[in-house]
Protein backbone atom coordinates (compact mmCIF):
# COMPACT_ATOMS: atom_id res chain seq x y z
CA UNK A 1 0.00 0.00 0.00
CA UNK A 2 2.78 2.37 0.98
CA UNK A 3 4.64 1.43 -2.22
CA UNK A 4 1.58 2.25 -4.36
CA UNK A 5 1.21 5.66 -2.74
CA UNK A 6 4.89 6.42 -3.37
CA UNK A 7 4.60 5.29 -7.01
CA UNK A 8 1.53 7.44 -7.58
CA UNK A 9 3.22 10.45 -6.02
CA UNK A 10 6.28 9.90 -8.20
CA UNK A 11 4.15 9.85 -11.37
CA UNK A 12 2.33 13.05 -10.40
CA UNK A 13 5.61 14.85 -9.67
CA UNK A 14 7.09 13.71 -13.00
CA UNK A 15 4.08 14.97 -14.97
CA UNK A 16 4.09 18.26 -13.05
CA UNK A 17 7.77 18.88 -13.78
CA UNK A 18 7.42 17.95 -17.44
CA UNK A 19 4.82 20.66 -17.90
CA UNK A 20 7.51 23.30 -17.24
CA UNK A 21 9.74 22.23 -20.12
CA UNK A 22 9.14 23.59 -23.62
CA UNK A 23 8.26 21.13 -26.36
CA UNK A 24 11.49 20.20 -28.17
CA UNK A 25 11.98 22.16 -31.43
CA UNK A 26 11.17 20.27 -34.60
CA UNK A 27 11.24 21.37 -38.22
CA UNK A 28 7.47 21.01 -38.40
CA UNK A 29 7.02 23.36 -35.47
CA UNK A 30 8.51 26.26 -37.42
CA UNK A 31 5.65 26.02 -39.92
CA UNK A 32 2.87 25.76 -37.35
CA UNK A 33 0.01 28.25 -37.43
CA UNK A 34 0.71 31.40 -35.39
CA UNK A 35 -0.66 31.63 -31.88
CA UNK A 36 -3.76 33.80 -31.31
CA UNK A 37 -1.46 36.64 -30.20
CA UNK A 38 0.88 36.98 -33.14
CA UNK A 39 4.23 38.70 -33.00
CA UNK A 40 5.55 41.62 -34.99
CA UNK A 41 7.09 39.50 -37.76
CA UNK A 42 3.74 37.95 -38.67
CA UNK A 43 2.03 41.30 -39.27
CA UNK A 44 5.07 43.06 -40.69
CA UNK A 45 5.68 40.42 -43.35
CA UNK A 46 2.12 40.84 -44.56
CA UNK A 47 2.16 44.61 -44.46
CA UNK A 48 -0.69 44.62 -41.93
CA UNK A 49 1.15 46.90 -39.47
CA UNK A 50 4.04 49.28 -40.09
CA UNK A 51 6.78 49.88 -37.52
CA UNK A 52 9.37 51.29 -39.95
CA UNK A 53 10.12 51.18 -43.66
CA UNK A 54 13.10 49.39 -45.26
CA UNK A 55 14.83 51.89 -47.55
CA UNK A 56 18.32 52.96 -48.57
CA UNK A 57 17.26 56.61 -48.74
CA UNK A 58 18.01 58.93 -45.82
CA UNK A 59 14.40 59.63 -44.99
CA UNK A 60 12.80 59.67 -41.56
CA UNK A 61 9.21 60.24 -40.39
CA UNK A 62 8.56 62.32 -37.30
CA UNK A 63 5.15 61.58 -35.79
CA UNK A 64 3.30 63.42 -33.05
CA UNK A 65 0.44 61.92 -31.01
CA UNK A 66 -2.42 63.16 -28.83
CA UNK A 67 -2.78 66.71 -30.18
CA UNK A 68 -3.65 69.23 -31.23
CA UNK A 69 -2.50 71.51 -28.43
CA UNK A 70 -3.18 75.23 -28.62
CA UNK A 71 0.42 76.26 -27.84
CA UNK A 72 2.76 73.35 -28.45
CA UNK A 73 1.41 72.24 -31.82
CA UNK A 74 1.84 75.70 -33.42
CA UNK A 75 5.35 75.91 -31.93
CA UNK A 76 6.18 72.53 -33.50
CA UNK A 77 4.71 73.64 -36.83
CA UNK A 78 6.89 76.75 -36.75
CA UNK A 79 10.00 74.63 -36.20
CA UNK A 80 9.06 72.19 -38.95
CA UNK A 81 8.60 75.09 -41.37
CA UNK A 82 11.98 76.54 -40.35
CA UNK A 83 13.77 73.32 -41.27
CA UNK A 84 11.64 72.46 -44.31
CA UNK A 85 10.43 69.31 -42.54
CA UNK A 86 7.20 67.39 -43.02
CA UNK A 87 5.62 65.31 -40.26
CA UNK A 88 2.54 63.27 -39.40
CA UNK A 89 0.16 64.24 -36.60
CA UNK A 90 -1.97 61.45 -35.10
CA UNK A 91 -4.77 63.52 -33.66
CA UNK A 92 -7.40 62.86 -30.99
CA UNK A 93 -10.86 63.72 -32.29
CA UNK A 94 -12.16 65.36 -29.13
CA UNK A 95 -9.23 67.79 -29.29
CA UNK A 96 -9.67 68.32 -33.02
CA UNK A 97 -13.22 69.50 -32.41
CA UNK A 98 -11.92 72.15 -29.99
CA UNK A 99 -8.96 73.26 -32.15
CA UNK A 100 -9.89 72.60 -35.80
CA UNK A 101 -7.88 75.55 -37.14
CA UNK A 102 -4.62 73.99 -35.96
CA UNK A 103 -5.41 70.76 -37.81
CA UNK A 104 -6.30 72.80 -40.89
CA UNK A 105 -2.90 74.45 -40.63
CA UNK A 106 -1.20 71.04 -40.41
CA UNK A 107 -2.78 70.01 -43.71
CA UNK A 108 -2.22 73.40 -45.36
CA UNK A 109 1.51 73.28 -44.60
CA UNK A 110 1.94 69.85 -46.17
CA UNK A 111 1.86 67.66 -43.10
CA UNK A 112 -0.19 64.49 -42.75
CA UNK A 113 -3.02 63.94 -40.29
CA UNK A 114 -3.70 60.46 -38.90
CA UNK A 115 -6.54 59.05 -36.80
CA UNK A 116 -5.69 58.44 -33.13
CA UNK A 117 -9.31 57.77 -32.01
CA UNK A 118 -11.80 60.26 -30.58
CA UNK A 119 -11.39 59.87 -26.80
CA UNK A 120 -7.99 58.12 -26.63
CA UNK A 121 -9.23 55.10 -24.61
CA UNK A 122 -7.10 52.10 -23.82
CA UNK A 123 -7.24 49.64 -26.70
CA UNK A 124 -6.15 46.77 -24.48
CA UNK A 125 -9.04 44.28 -24.60
CA UNK A 126 -11.32 46.86 -26.23
CA UNK A 127 -14.53 45.54 -27.80
CA UNK A 128 -14.96 45.63 -31.57
CA UNK A 129 -17.93 47.98 -31.32
CA UNK A 130 -16.07 50.41 -29.07
CA UNK A 131 -13.02 50.36 -31.34
CA UNK A 132 -15.23 50.96 -34.38
CA UNK A 133 -16.94 53.89 -32.69
CA UNK A 134 -13.61 55.47 -31.71
CA UNK A 135 -12.22 55.07 -35.23
CA UNK A 136 -15.34 56.44 -36.91
CA UNK A 137 -15.67 59.42 -34.61
CA UNK A 138 -11.98 60.19 -34.97
CA UNK A 139 -12.28 60.05 -38.75
CA UNK A 140 -15.38 62.27 -38.71
CA UNK A 141 -13.58 64.94 -36.67
CA UNK A 142 -10.72 65.03 -39.18
CA UNK A 143 -13.08 65.32 -42.14
CA UNK A 144 -15.02 68.07 -40.38
CA UNK A 145 -11.81 70.06 -39.75
CA UNK A 146 -9.96 69.46 -43.04
CA UNK A 147 -12.49 68.16 -45.56
CA UNK A 148 -10.24 65.18 -46.21
CA UNK A 149 -10.27 61.62 -44.85
CA UNK A 150 -7.14 60.01 -43.49
CA UNK A 151 -5.94 56.52 -44.34
CA UNK A 152 -3.66 56.14 -41.33
CA UNK A 153 -4.60 54.89 -37.88
CA UNK A 154 -2.55 54.57 -34.70
CA UNK A 155 -4.19 52.84 -31.72
CA UNK A 156 -3.54 54.37 -28.28
CA UNK A 157 -0.61 52.70 -26.57
CA UNK A 158 0.20 50.76 -29.73
CA UNK A 159 -2.21 47.97 -28.70
CA UNK A 160 -3.33 45.71 -31.54
CA UNK A 161 -5.11 42.40 -32.12
CA UNK A 162 -6.23 40.32 -35.07
CA UNK A 163 -9.64 41.88 -34.69
CA UNK A 164 -8.23 45.41 -34.89
CA UNK A 165 -6.12 44.55 -37.93
CA UNK A 166 -9.21 43.20 -39.70
CA UNK A 167 -11.31 46.18 -38.64
CA UNK A 168 -8.68 48.62 -39.90
CA UNK A 169 -8.65 46.91 -43.28
CA UNK A 170 -12.44 47.08 -43.45
CA UNK A 171 -12.26 50.82 -42.77
CA UNK A 172 -9.47 51.36 -45.30
CA UNK A 173 -6.98 52.40 -42.62
CA UNK A 174 -3.32 51.41 -42.42
CA UNK A 175 -2.10 50.60 -38.89
CA UNK A 176 0.99 52.70 -38.14
CA UNK A 177 3.10 52.15 -35.03
CA UNK A 178 6.73 53.29 -34.58
CA UNK A 179 10.32 52.09 -34.60
CA UNK A 180 11.02 50.40 -31.27
CA UNK A 181 14.36 52.23 -31.02
CA UNK A 182 12.62 55.58 -31.63
CA UNK A 183 10.12 55.70 -28.78
CA UNK A 184 11.18 58.94 -27.10
CA UNK A 185 8.93 58.45 -24.06
CA UNK A 186 8.52 62.22 -24.08
CA UNK A 187 5.15 61.85 -22.33
CA UNK A 188 7.11 60.90 -19.21
CA UNK A 189 8.91 64.28 -19.33
CA UNK A 190 12.38 62.65 -19.14
CA UNK A 191 14.26 65.85 -20.00
CA UNK A 192 15.00 67.69 -23.25
CA UNK A 193 18.39 66.07 -23.85
CA UNK A 194 17.12 62.55 -23.15
CA UNK A 195 14.46 63.02 -25.81
CA UNK A 196 16.90 64.49 -28.31
CA UNK A 197 19.57 61.87 -27.66
CA UNK A 198 17.09 59.02 -28.08
CA UNK A 199 16.38 60.17 -31.62
CA UNK A 200 19.88 61.24 -32.62
CA UNK A 201 21.75 58.19 -31.32
CA UNK A 202 19.39 55.77 -33.04
CA UNK A 203 18.50 57.54 -36.30
CA UNK A 204 18.31 55.13 -39.23
CA UNK A 205 16.89 55.28 -42.73
CA UNK A 206 13.15 54.60 -42.74
CA UNK A 207 12.57 55.23 -39.03
CA UNK A 208 9.22 56.29 -37.62
CA UNK A 209 9.84 58.44 -34.55
CA UNK A 210 7.23 58.64 -31.78
CA UNK A 211 6.73 61.97 -30.02
CA UNK A 212 3.76 63.89 -28.64
CA UNK A 213 2.56 67.41 -29.35
CA UNK A 214 0.30 67.23 -26.30
CA UNK A 215 2.01 66.48 -22.99
CA UNK A 216 0.42 68.06 -19.93
CA UNK A 217 2.45 71.01 -18.66
CA UNK A 218 5.57 70.14 -20.67
CA UNK A 219 7.40 71.85 -23.53
CA UNK A 220 10.27 69.35 -23.55
CA UNK A 221 9.33 67.94 -26.97
CA UNK A 222 9.37 71.40 -28.53
CA UNK A 223 12.77 72.15 -27.02
CA UNK A 224 14.14 68.76 -28.09
CA UNK A 225 13.11 69.43 -31.69
CA UNK A 226 15.33 72.51 -31.68
CA UNK A 227 18.23 70.05 -31.28
CA UNK A 228 16.91 67.16 -33.38
CA UNK A 229 15.90 68.99 -36.55
CA UNK A 230 19.14 70.85 -37.36
CA UNK A 231 21.34 67.87 -36.42
CA UNK A 232 19.50 65.33 -38.56
CA UNK A 233 19.32 67.80 -41.43
CA UNK A 234 23.10 68.26 -41.14
CA UNK A 235 23.46 64.46 -41.40
CA UNK A 236 21.56 64.50 -44.68
CA UNK A 237 18.16 63.24 -43.53
CA UNK A 238 14.95 64.39 -45.20
CA UNK A 239 11.87 64.62 -42.98
CA UNK A 240 8.83 63.08 -44.67
CA UNK A 241 5.24 62.15 -43.86
CA UNK A 242 4.37 58.54 -43.14
CA UNK A 243 2.72 58.14 -46.54
CA UNK A 244 5.83 59.55 -48.23
CA UNK A 245 7.93 57.15 -46.20
CA UNK A 246 5.77 54.22 -47.32
CA UNK A 247 6.33 55.30 -50.94
CA UNK A 248 10.08 54.79 -50.37
CA UNK A 249 9.64 51.17 -49.26
CA UNK A 250 12.07 48.69 -50.75
CA UNK A 251 10.56 45.21 -50.69
CA UNK A 252 12.69 42.99 -48.44
CA UNK A 253 13.22 39.32 -49.13
CA UNK A 254 10.52 37.16 -47.58
CA UNK A 255 7.73 39.76 -47.74
CA UNK A 256 4.38 38.02 -48.07
CA UNK A 257 2.03 39.91 -50.39
CA UNK A 258 -1.58 39.85 -49.20
CA UNK A 259 -4.72 41.81 -49.89
CA UNK A 260 -4.53 45.12 -48.09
Amino acid sequence: MKYNRLLSASIVVSLFCASFYATPYTEAASYASPAPTKGRAYYEERGDIVWEVPTQRKVIALTFDDGPDERKTPAILDLLKQYDAKATFFVVGSRVEKLPDIVKRERKEGHEVGNHTFHHPSFHNISRNKALSEMDQGQASIVQATGVETHLFRPPGGSYTDSLVKLSKEKGLKLILWSWHQDTLDWRKPGVHRIANKVLRNARNGDIVLMHDYVYKSTQTVEALKIILPELKKRGFTFVTVSELLANRETPEGLIEVNK
